[in-house]
């Protein structure tokens, strides 16, 4: 069997000029373009690229991206002091705090800053509890991605048996509760679970974001199960030279899966085009206007 390749680039280049589409619509009705506020604190070189591509598609879907860049050594009041104002700021209406932070920071007490209507990220524990009960809320952008992915691949997930490779707050635990909310049957494996290539073997659905490069073999699927690929891994290459790779051996699984995301341009595009949408999402939240319906 050769699996379908699961083009995320292509869906959220779809997903980013649909949403592009809405924005003149929500300018007339407002007045203003729906506004994304970005913070990075320090110099990462990783997290000034993400950064710089957020800002690109913002701009490009018509919408306004405001950049704030406080230094690595930024006092947490300070930067608490920020995010107040753009809490209250009504030009914005989703704020991201680019994560991970320098050590001194407290990431739990900046994240819980941020007022829920405008957590964009969906790390707020405010919007963690909405999606666990399951009402609706700002959801965590990389498994809102994965979600659309695979019921633009599959359709219905009822009775169809998942498993998610990983238990993180930004990933796996979101992951579990959206499936769980289309009626799969969902178990979450961890670095602790025992037989885990057995649970593997009986899923319909393998979610993978545990950060192990190439650790799910195609041995471990069952044939035509669709496998989507969380895990960006850089690791040495011929000659020396770095290259990505996911957290599923994609040479082997492929021959195995029915479809599979690749990396990179599986999970990783549908991330900002999730951001956007979650962004576009709120601003019609905060000016009481029913958010479109093909997003």
């Amino acid at each position: 069997m050769s699996a379908q390749i699961i083009d995320g680039k292509a869906f959220a280049a779809a997903l980013r000029a649909r949403i592009a589409t809405h924005v003149p619509a929500f300018r007339a009705a407002t007045g203003r373009a729906p506004g994304l506020a970005v913070v990075l604190v320090g110099e990462d070189a990783a997290s000034q690229v993400y950064v710089r591509n957020k800002g690109k598609a913002t701009r490009e879907a018509g919408m306004e991206s405001f950049e704030h860049r406080p230094p690595a050594d930024v006092p947490q009041d300070d930067l608490l002091a920020l995010i107040a104002e753009l809490n209250a700021d009504p030009a914005v209406d989703g704020i991201l705090v680019q994560l991970p932070l320098p050590a001194h920071l407290d990431e739990e007490a900046v994240i819980a800053a941020i007022d829920p209507a405008k957590d964009v990220d969906g790390f707020n524990a405010v919007n963690v509890g909405r999606l666990a009960v399951g009402m609706e809320g700002m959801v965590p952008c990389t498994p809102l991605g994965c979600l659309a992915l695979l019921k633009d691949r599959l359709g219905s997930l009822s009775g169809l048996n998942a498993v998610v490779i990983g238990r993180s707050n930004i990933v796996g635990k979101p992951m579990a509760q959206l499936l769980l909310k289309e009626s799969a049957t969902v178990t979450v494996a961890h670095s602790r679970t025992r037989d885990l290539e057995e649970l593997v073997r009986r899923a319909d659905i393998v979610v993978a974001a545990v950060g192990r490069a190439d650790m799910v073999k195609g041995d471990w699927l069952k044939p035509g199960a669709t496998v989507i690929d969380v895990g960006i891994n850089r690791v040495e290459g011929e000659g020396g030279k770095a290259r990505l790779t996911g957290d599923v051996d994609f040479a082997s699984a492929s021959a195995v899966a029915g479809a599979i995301t690749p990396v990179p341009g599986g999970v990783g595009p549908m991330t900002i085009a999730m951001l956007l949408r979650n962004t576009l999402v709120a601003a019609h939240v905060r000016e009481g206007l029913a958010p479109p319906e093909d997003l």
